[in-house]
């Protein structure tokens, strides 16, 4: 039976967090997100707080908690400002996740350990220049020669890109099968051959860093291939389980985000003689906020509870993170439009919101990519295959998390 009750852990966990965002994050954000300007020292603290890998096992030096709480983590950060979130989302979700997925004991000991405990910072590199939706466009190939692979190509829009240490990387290593012959690899920042570029005139999330990363003639030792060969489309679409299902949970922050300074200014703001809160129009704005958030909270925690289970959740966490998403941007229009004029400038921050809550609606998945999805599981067309690996349940145990 479902059970989305917040244990004792999660409410302390969401009060951390909360009070982490207020005390860190809100104060400078405005200036963050007009500088075009990431603070790496918030990375630092959130792995002092041990929140960089909250749904990783203590064996691999995070904190073992459910994949809930990584939904409470998310959500508040965001509460913040999407690049903090996008950050944990990256480091956490798409990347450790997928490590303690499909990696080998040697490679969770050499990469997943030191990115759980915040001591590096991993990334991810799908998206190419000409491969978003379509995947099976990426041109990034791996060439085995002796005892590495030589990678050559580029990823776009790679959050962290000049930050992190580590990257799961996707590349062809047999173009003549398809998307069967694609593999992942990780790869280190200090491989030479590898070099990175900062996105600038980004819409929203401008506090973040994102970017370009290139690979030319990059040595990766085989040691560093990620499952199978071949093996690299299904780890690809098992880690956007992961990355989606924080991205939703983000998007209730977003949301949060929205509610709380709109009710602020509701009653602060007085037209025709009384608080704006009080004309029916922008009630059903309020009222419509709070609902969505109950709404896409319902979804998230769903697929969260099917993670913890073990249970294949494709399905689920695809309609979460389209609704999610839709939703908050929904929320951040309302908002400028309770504001008025006021919230056309950056004097307060939902003018940020609207900006920022854009690019989830875009990215891991289009809005149009998940409608298609679910139709298709309602007419039958599409069913999810078994994977050779599974995320583990929780809670962890130390058989779970063994390679297979």
């Amino acid at each position: 039976m479902m059970n989305f009750a917040f244990t004792e852990e999660q409410e302390m966990l969401r009060k951390m967090v909360r009070q982490f965002v207020d005390k860190e994050i809100m104060p400078y954000i405005k200036e963050w997100d007009e500088q075009g300007q990431f603070d790496p020292k918030i990375l630092k603290r959130l792995g002092e707080l041990n929140l960089m890998g909250v749904c990783i096992p203590e064996k691999y030096g995070g904190s073992g908690m459910d994949y809930n709480s990584l939904a409470i983590v998310c959500e508040e950060l965001e509460r913040g400002d999407t690049a903090f979130r996008t950050a944990v989302s990256v480091h956490t979700a798409l990347n450790s996740m997928t490590l303690l997925q499909w990696g080998t004991e040697e490679q969770k000991q050499k990469y997943l350990v030191p990115q759980a405990t915040g001591e590096k910072i991993g990334a991810f590199g799908l998206t190419e220049p000409n491969a978003g939706s379509d995947v099976k466009a990426m041109n990034s190939t791996a060439v085995r020669d002796g005892d590495y692979y030589i990678l050559n190509g580029q990823k776009t829009w790679i959050s962290l890109c000049d930050l992190a240490d580590h990257f799961i990387v996707f590349a062809y290593t047999d173009k003549s099968k398809g998307h069967r012959g694609i593999s992942a690899f990780i790869v280190e920042r200090t491989m030479p051959g590898f070099s990175s570029k900062a996105i600038k005139g980004k819409l929203g999330i401008r506090a973040g860093n994102t970017g370009e990363i290139f690979f030319d003639n990059v040595k990766v030792p085989k040691e560093n291939l990620l499952g199978e060969e071949g093996e690299g489309f299904k780890i690809a679409m098992s880690a956007l389980d992961n990355g989606r299902f924080s991205v939703a949970a983000g998007a209730c922050g977003l949301i949060m985000a929205c509610l709380e300074a709109s009710v602020q200014y509701c009653h602060e703001r007085k037209t025709f003689g009384k608080e704006i809160g009080q004309h029916q129009l922008v009630k059903q704005m309020i009222a419509n906020m709070e609902a969505k958030l109950q709404m896409a909270r319902l979804l998230v925690y769903k697929a969260g509870w099917l993670k913890n289970q073990g249970i294949r959740n494709t399905r689920e966490t695809s309609l979460a993170k389209w609704k999610a998403c839709d939703f908050a941007f929904e929320a951040a229009s309302d908002a400028v439009q309770i504001h008025g004029a006021y919230g056309y400038s950056n004097e307060y921050p939902v003018e940020r919101y609207l900006r920022n809550a854009k690019a989830p609606v875009i990215y891991e998945g289009t809005r149009e990519i998940h409608t298609l999805m679910q139709a298709d599981y309602v007419l039958g067309y599409r069913k999810d295959k078994p994977l050779r690996k599974t995320l583990p349940a929780w809670p962890f145990e130390e058989e779970t998390v063994k390679s297979h």
